[in-house]
């Protein structure tokens, strides 16, 4: 299985062998339910749509409701394709669980960050502003400064730095290691921190070797 929809636990530390403090994150991984099994010949390519997370039946359209019916379980929350998986191994209503997982694999997680709403250059980009008033500056600490030219090029170049909305995007973080494994309890505990506040959810992709 390439991978597993997970939720955002929390973080904490742990110690190494060596006695090193080490931050990490714990995530509820599955079980998730296999939903629908695309092949070559039917949709055009190979994968397994999976599920996860309860959903209202009165929250669920009736085209929802049908396809969930199809494999055998309840209105999920979300869904996500992975694709590179052994997908004649599985079939509609098969589970896949933490177990995918062992101590020292090496997982790349998706998730959405932080929004943080509009925010000035000082703290979207690091600006490190005027903080020592030179120049006859008094109300000007955080501004960005000038932003084009004169005559030429007589526009703001594309890509320019400027205040905007922050977060709230789409991250994937690479290479984080999986330091624990508890089944009983469907968590992974990975090395590093994720996207996303507590609770959001997160796509695990297994990294093969």
């Amino acid at each position: 299985m390439a991978g597993i929809i997970g939720r955002k636990i929390g973080m904490t530390s742990v110690f190494s062998v060596e006695g090193k403090n080490i931050p990490c994150t714990v995530i509820e991984a599955g079980p998730c339910v296999v939903t629908q099994v695309k092949t070559s010949e039917k949709e055009g390519y190979d994968a397994l749509q999976l599920a996860f997370g309860e959903k209202k039946e009165k929250r669920t359209t009736k085209a929802e409701f049908g396809h969930f019916k199809k494999a055998g379980t309840s209105p999920k929350r979300r869904l996500v394709e992975f694709k590179n998986t052994y997908q004649e191994a599985y079939q509609l209503g098969d589970s896949i669980t933490v177990d995918i997982f062992h101590e020292l694999d090496y997982v790349d997680v998706v998730g959405v960050s932080k929004g943080k709403g509009f925010q000035g250059v000082v703290k979207r980009y690091n600006f490190r502003g005027v903080n020592d008033q030179t120049h006859g500056q008094h109300n000007r600490l955080r501004a960005p400064g000038s932003i084009g030219a004169s005559s030429w090029p007589s526009r703001v170049f594309k890509g320019m730095r400027m205040a905007g909305r922050t977060g709230n995007e789409t991250l994937t973080i690479e290479n984080l290691m999986v330091l624990k494994v508890i089944p009983e309890k469907n968590l992974i505990v990975v090395k590093g921190s994720v996207p996303g506040a507590k609770g959001s959810y997160l796509i695990i992709r297994k990294q093969w070797n």
